[in-house]
C-alpha cells in the first residue's frame, strides 16, 4: 500500500497526526525552491513521522513549538541512527507552517532593557531618524557606543552629565591598541558622533567630542592589489559555460572586471536594474546611491545567456541566484566573494588575493594606463569623493618614472 504525497513523493502509508493535511503542500514548497526529488522525499518522510509523533502525544497545531522538534529528534535518535539533515528538515517544516499561519510564531521572552540598552537605542533612533544615516553606518557605530557606556558606567544608571574628558581618554587608550588602525579610527568617529548627540540632547554641556584623541591612520599607505588583465582573461577562459552555474559565474566575473562593481552591488542586482533597450545598468552603491552605467555588449550577452539558459525558475527578482537549494538570491556580498574565491583556487592563478575587490582595482589601474582621468575613473567606480580615486596614481609607474630625478653622477 502506498500513498502519493505529490508527483515526486510517495510514502508507504498516509500521513497521520495534526500536520497530515499540510505534508503535501510542504512537499510542493520544497520543489518550488529547488530541492531535488530525493531531498524532498527525505524531508517529507521525517515530517510525516514528526506529525505522527505529535498526534500520539495529543499536540494540536496551535501548540507546536520548536521545542517539540528538539524532543522528537531525541526520541528518534534512541530508535534509529540520526541523519545529518533531520534537524534542518524539521526546521524547514516549522518555518513553512509558520509562514502559512498553521502554527503561531515563537514567543520570545521579554527582555528587560538595561540602562545602557535604553541609551544606545535612543542614540540609534537619532542616527536613523534625525541624521538619516545608512543602516551599515548605524550598525558600525552603536556597538562602540555600547562598549563606551559599559566602560564608563558598568551596571549603574547611565548619567551622561557625569561624563568627563578623562573618561573619554581612558576608553580610547584602553580600546585603540586592541583594534586595527581602521577599526580604531571608526571607533573614535562613532565616539565623537555619540558625544555630539549627548550635547544635542542637553545631557552634556562641554564639547567632549573635542576630547576624543586622533588615532593615526594614514591614507594610501599601500598600493592597490590589482589583478592583471591577462589573469582576468585566463580566469574567464577557465570557467565552463556549458552549465548554468558556469554561465552565472562567468557573468559575475565580467561585471566585476569590466564595470568594477563591488561584491554587494553584484549580489543585489535585480532584473529591474537592467535596461536592455537603453543598454544601461543601474547600480545601487554605498549609502543607497544609484549609479547609471553603460552595459557593455560582452557583459550584457553573458547576463542574457544566464537568464535564458541557466537561471533556475524562481519568483526572486535578483539576477543571480544560488545554484543549490533553497534557490534564492545571495544574502550578501560574501556569496559573490565565495564564488570568486572558488574560481581563483580552481584556476591555479597566482593573483594578488582571492577576493573580488582586486577586479575593481584592476579596472581602475588599466583605465589609468589607457589614459583615463581620475575623474572618469571615479565616475565608473562610483566614488563620492575625488580623493578616494587618487590612490590609483601610485600604480601609474610610467608616469612616476618620468618624475624621478636621475642618480647623482658617480653613484649607483
Amino acid at each position: 500500500m502506498s500513498f502519493a504525497i505529490s508527483s515526486q513523493v510517495v510514502l508507504s502509508q498516509a500521513p497521520e497526526g495534526p500536520l497530515a493535511g499540510y505534508i503535501g503542500s510542504f512537499a510542493d514548497s520544497l520543489g518550488a525552491i529547488g530541492y531535488a526529488a530525493d531531498s524532498i522525499h527525505r524531508q517529507v518522510r521525517i515530517g510525516a513521522c514528526f506529525s505522527r509523533w505529535l498526534g500520539q502525544g495529543g499536540v494540536t497545531p496551535d501548540g507546536i513549538t520548536s521545542g517539540h522538534a528538539t524532543r522528537y529528534l531525541r526520541y528518534r535518535a534512541r530508535r534509529r541512527r540520526p541523519c545529518t539533515g533531520d534537524e534542518a528538515a524539521l526546521t524547514h517544516l516549522i518555518d513553512f507552517l509558520r509562514g502559512e499561519g498553521v502554527i503561531p510564531a515563537e514567543r520570545v521572552a521579554a527582555h528587560e532593557p538595561t540602562p545602557i540598552d535604553r541609551c544606545a537605542c535612543a542614540y540609534e533612533v537619532y542616527l536613523r531618524e534625525g541624521r538619516a544615516l545608512a543602516t551599515a553606518t548605524i550598525v558600525s557605530y552603536v556597538p562602540f557606543v555600547r562598549d563606551f557606556l559599559r566602560h564608563c558606567f558598568g551596571t549603574k544608571p547611565v548619567e551622561l552629565s557625569c561624563l568627563s574628558a578623562c573618561d573619554v581618554l581612558r576608553f580610547v587608550r584602553h580600546q585603540a591598541p586592541r583594534l586595527h588602525r581602521k577599526r580604531a579610527k571608526l571607533m573614535t568617529t562613532a565616539l565623537r558622533s555619540f558625544l555630539r548627540y549627548a550635547r544635542y540632547c542637553g545631557e552634556v554641556e562641554m564639547d567632549l567630542a573635542a576630547a576624543v584623541p586622533v588615532v593615526p591612520n594614514w591614507s594610501m599607505t599601500t598600493i592597490p592589489r590589482a589583478i592583471a588583465p591577462d589573469q582576468v582573461r585566463q580566469l574567464l577562459d577557465s570557467i565552463d559555460r556549458h552549465s548554468g552555474t558556469g554561465r552565472r559565474d562567468y557573468a559575475i566575473v565580467l561585471l566585476l572586471a569590466r564595470l568594477g562593481l563591488r561584491s554587494g552591488e553584484v549580489a543585489f542586482l535585480t532584473l529591474d536594474d537592467v535596461d536592455w533597450k537603453a543598454g544601461q545598468l543601474t547600480v545601487h552603491g554605498k549609502s543607497g546611491r544609484r549609479n547609471e552605467l553603460p552595459l557593455p555588449t560582452e557583459v550584457g550577452a553573458a547576463i542574457a545567456a544566464y537568464l535564458q539558459d541557466g537561471r533556475p525558475h524562481s519568483a526572486s527578482r535578483f539576477v543571480f541566484l544560488r545554484a543549490k537549494a533553497p534557490v534564492r538570491g545571495f544574502r550578501g556580498a560574501s556569496g559573490v566573494g565565495s564564488i570568486v574565491r572558488h574560481l581563483l583556487l580552481r584556476s591555479g592563478l597566482d593573483t594578488p588575493s582571492l577576493g573580488a575587490h582586486q577586479f575593481r582595482h584592476g579596472l581602475a589601474t588599466e583605465m589609468l594606463r589607457q589614459g583615463a582621468s581620475l575623474g572618469e575613473i571615479g565616475d565608473v567606480l562610483g566614488h563620492r569623493h575625488p580623493q578616494t580615486t587618487t590612490i590609483y596614481t601610485k600604480v601609474d609607474i610610467e608616469a612616476l618614472r618620468k618624475l624621478a630625478l636621475p642618480w647623482p653622477r658617480g653613484t649607483r
